[in-house]
Order: C-alpha cells, then sequence, then structure tokens
C-alpha cells in the first residue's frame, strides 16, 4: 500500500477539497469546530415527539432541539427548500431547511454540503402532510466535511474484504454491522454482570508470557530487549488466573485478548477474544451450569429470547445442553468401543482401519480417542452439547476422572460442530502437574509445536495448595457469532488480521 498521502483523487474527491478550501478561505474550516451541543440524539426525538400529531407540534413552537449526525439524503425541495436525513449511532431522522429561515448566505451555504458530512442543526419540531417526524431548522453548522464520498447507497461495499479493510465506512452504511458491535457490548456486559453479581472478580494478568502454557496452541513470539529474552503472547489466561485462586482469591475472570499463531478462516483469527473463569470449591458440573446460564441470558439480552438460528438451524438455549461422553459419542457414532482397555498398538490399527493418520507425537491411546472424536463426532452435534471425558493425554490441566484414571473431568462445549467453551475440575495436584508437564515436553521433543513448557513457578504455586476449581475459558467471538447469526468470525471483529492487498 502507498503511504504517501499525496496521490490522486477521483473527480468527486477533487470536488469536494475544492469545497473545503473555498470553505478555508472563507474562514469557515469545519475542522476548527471542536464542540456541538446537542440536547437530542434520533432516538430521543422519535421517543418524545412522534406520538405527537402534526397540530400539537404546532403548539410546541419554543421548544428549540440541537442534533447532530451524517447527511445521508438530500434532496431539494424547489429552489428554497431542502429535505434531508441525518443519521447519528442511534438512527436517523428527517431535517427541514427554508431559505426563508436561514437567510439566503446560510442556505446557499447548506446547499453546498454532501451526503456523508457532518453537521449539527437547531429548530423546533414537526410534521409534514405525510406524517413524517421533522427538524425544521433555523440554523445549521458544517462539523465536518467528508472528503470523500460514501458507497452507492444500495450498492453498498460490493467486495467483502473490503468491508472489512474499510469497517469505518461499514458501520457508516451498514446498520446491521453497527448491530452486531452493539449486541457484541452487550454480551460482555452481561457476562461481566453474571459473574459480578455472584461476587467473582474480574482481573488483568499479563499478555508477555515467558513460557508457552495454559492451552495447545503455537503461540507468537517477540525479543524483549530490556530483558535480552524470548517473550511469547499469551495463548490462555489459565496459568495465572489459577495463581489468583492459590492466593485465596475464590471467583476470578478475565476477558481480554489471546494470540494463536494459526491460520485464518471463517471460524479463525489469530487474535481473539475470550473469558476464563475460575471459581473455588467448584467441579466440572457447577461450570456445566454456570455456561448454560451465560448462553441463556446473553441471548435473552441481545434477541430477547433463548431460541437462536443459525446457519439454518434453530436452537433453543433455554433447554437443558446435552451431557455426553467423549467414548460414549465415538461409540455411537463408528461403533468402536474405547471403554475396552487396548495397547497402544491396537489403538493404532483401529485408527488405520478407519483412515485416521497418526502422528509421532500422537502415539497413545487418548490422542486416538480424540482423533476419532474429531472425525467422526465433532461435526455431528448440533444441538448444543457438553462432550466431557477426555483423555489424561491431551488434558495436561484438568483433574484425573476419580473412576477412571485414562480420562479427566473436562468438557468442551459444542453447538453445530464447533468449540465454544472448554473446562475443567482444575487439576490441583502440583506432583501429578509436574510429571504431566513432563509428558508435554516429550511431546514438544516429538515435534508438536503446541505443546505446553515446563512452568516449574505453576508447580510452586500449586505446592502451597490451591483448593478444588473450576474452570472454563468461552470464545466471545464465536457466542457473538451464534447470536448475530454472523458467517464468519471477520463478522464480529471490528478489524479482523487480513492478507495484504497484492
Amino acid at each position: 500500500m502507498n503511504d504517501n498521502y499525496e496521490r490522486s483523487f477521483t473527480e468527486q474527491e477533487q470536488i469536494r477539497r475544492s469545497k473545503y478550501e473555498k470553505l478555508v478561505e472563507e474562514g469557515r474550516d469545519p475542522f476548527r469546530e471542536t464542540y456541538f451541543d446537542r440536547t437530542h440524539n434520533a432516538a430521543q426525538l422519535i421517543e418524545q415527539f412522534d406520538s405527537f400529531s402534526k397540530e400539537e407540534l404546532t403548539t410546541k413552537q419554543d421548544q428549540e432541539i440541537s442534533i447532530a449526525g451524517r447527511i445521508r439524503l438530500f434532496r431539494e425541495a424547489g429552489k428554497k427548500a431542502i429535505f434531508a436525513n441525518i443519521q447519528d449511532l442511534s438512527g436517523s431522522v428527517q431535517i427541514y431547511v427554508r431559505q426563508d429561515e436561514l437567510g439566503e448566505e446560510e442556505f446557499e451555504y447548506f446547499r453546498d454540503l454532501d451526503l456523508g458530512d457532518i453537521i449539527g442543526v437547531s429548530g423546533i419540531m414537526m410534521k409534514t402532510d405525510h406524517g413524517e417526524l421533522t427538524v425544521r431548522v433555523k440554523k445549521a453548522v458544517l462539523l465536518t466535511k467528508a472528503l470523500k464520498p460514501l458507497p452507492d447507497k444500495h450498492a453498498g461495499i460490493a467486495d467483502i474484504e473490503e468491508r472489512y479493510r474499510r469497517r469505518y465506512v461499514d458501520l457508516i452504511v451498514n446498520p446491521e454491522t453497527r448491530d452486531v458491535f452493539i449486541k457484541r457490548a452487550k454480551v460482555i456486559r452481561t457476562i461481566q454482570s453474571i459473574l459480578d453479581e455472584k461476587g467473582y472478580m474480574e482481573v488483568e494478568t499479563p499478555i508477555l508470557h515467558q513460557i508457552r502454557g495454559g492451552a495447545s496452541a503455537k503461540p507468537f513470539s517477540t525479543h524483549y530487549n530490556a530483558l535480552d529474552s524470548e517473550f511469547y503472547l499469551r495463548i490462555a489466561t489459565e496459568l495465572h488466573l489459577k495463581r489468583c485462586i492459590v492466593g485465596g482469591f475464590e471467583g476470578v475472570y478475565e476477558i481480554g485478548r489471546i494470540f494463536r499463531n494459526e491460520g485464518i478462516s471463517t471460524r479463525h483469527n489469530p487474535e481473539f477474544t475470550s473469558i476464563e473463569i475460575y471459581v473455588a470449591y467448584k467441579n466440572m458440573e457447577f461450570i456445566m451450569d454456570l455456561s448454560e446460564e451465560i448462553f441463556r441470558q446473553c441471548a435473552t439480552a441481545v434477541n430477547g429470547t433463548t431460541k437462536v438460528n443459525y446457519g439454518g438451524h434453530d436452537l433453543d438455549l433455554g433447554k437443558p445442553f446435552k451431557r455426553w461422553h467423549m467414548v460414549d459419542a465415538i461409540k455411537e457414532i463408528t461403533g468402536v468401543d474405547f471403554w475396552e482397555k487396548m495397547s497402544v498398538e491396537q489403538a493404532a490399527a483401529l485408527a488405520k482401519e478407519k483412515g485416521i493418520k497418526v502422528e509421532k507425537h500422537q502415539m497413545s491411546v487418548g490422542h486416538i480417542i480424540n482423533l476419532f472424536f474429531e472425525e467422526f463426532v465433532e461435526d455431528k452435534i448440533v444441538e448444543p452439547t457438553f462432550v466431557y471425558g477426555h483423555p489424561v493425554e491431551i488434558s495436561p490441566l484438568a483433574k484425573i476422572n476419580a473412576e477412571d484414571n485414562r480420562f479427566t473431568d473436562r468438557f468442551e462445549l459444542f453447538i453445530i460442530g464447533r468449540e465454544y467453551a472448554n473446562a475443567f475440575s482444575e487439576l490441583n495436584n502440583p506432583i501429578d502437574q509436574f510429571e504431566r508437564f513432563l509428558e508435554q515436553v516429550k511431546e514438544a521433543d516429538a515435534g508438536n509445536d503446541e505443546a505446553n513448557d515446563m512452568d516449574i513457578d505453576f508447580v510452586e504455586a500449586l505446592e502451597y495448595g490451591m483448593p478444588p476449581t473450576g474452570g472454563i475459558g468461552i470464545g466471545i467471538d464465536r457466542l457473538v457469532m451464534l447470536l448475530t447469526n454472523s458467517e464468519s468470525i471477520k463478522d464480529v471483529l471490528l478489524f479482523p488480521q487480513l492478507k495484504q492487498r497484492g
């Protein structure tokens, strides 16, 4: 991309720049305006005045209002009157400008404005003969000159990549886009409200980590000059939040950015938002109940109902979520029964029989069970389902199941083939944790670039004693996608990562 601001302009851009230069010459530079005192936004005007009839509004001539926004429609009504629509975040409202009220000079000044310009107007409320609520303008001021024209009203931004690159334009011209991000904010505020009411504390933990840990993912790395050492952008907040539980906090959570050096797709962005929650003296079943509560209340907050349509599937988040052991799910779909104890060789033979490739670092029964789940079960799940009982080998931070030490008290929440949450009864045995980290180191040596590092400080933290704890991580972006029926993760990220223009 050319960083030189001196570039060729389209005919429309040249016209707008000429208009701006003329304004400057006349001492009316709009970019010098710093303040406009609004009494209302568009929605407030409609709420306050739309119920009045045309005749009733004539009795309110002494009630002057002020509103500001971007010009979105502009039409002349003869030579001496103009109708326009101005848009703010809350909506749009019609304004009516007359030469005999503004004066000839100010009226010509107004007539020379362009679509996209940001103006402030003061006036009184009226209704047209067609009953449309309208601001009858007494005074108008140009607050910002738009030097680029907006996309055509009907065509919009045809190139989906341009919508993401120029999100600021997308937000101007597409109210549906603005609505997605308003709903995203509601989701986050709703989750915070739920957890705050339960007495849990929101905390902040480091983004730069010296050790890879808390998830199975490939990190971004950077050199920290002051310490002359390599650091990683965090792939999870888990290990620091559990240190908070060791320190005596009994319920903590963090909503923040996570970074994973992975591909870009409709489901993945290397920089995304998650929430992790840890609650002392609770277990996996409690966390299942908590996550159901979060999903239901978020759906109600943004859509007014627990019913959701996503990708053509109708779901009701108000119903209890299915709870399905991973081994039972595999057995039901494939007929293969991993409840039967078997050797790695036997499990590998079953994988080969089913056409599953097993890498060197995956040569364990637990890894093969997980490969079966990913290959044959994951995309078959439609209704919200807690898949629990993950093998020990793929769950280095989860507590071993008391009845079968091959599996852990861990679950993932799947909806329509996508993972939305990952949760455990947290491993709090420092001796076991040390051994699990050792296995992760072996996996890394065998070629797994997503394996955790040995985190001795975390092991030592556990040696001071962490109470039984339930924890969960929920992908905020995917939750917003679900509740807004958004096809791509880019649709719910204001500024997603994109490939550079060619």
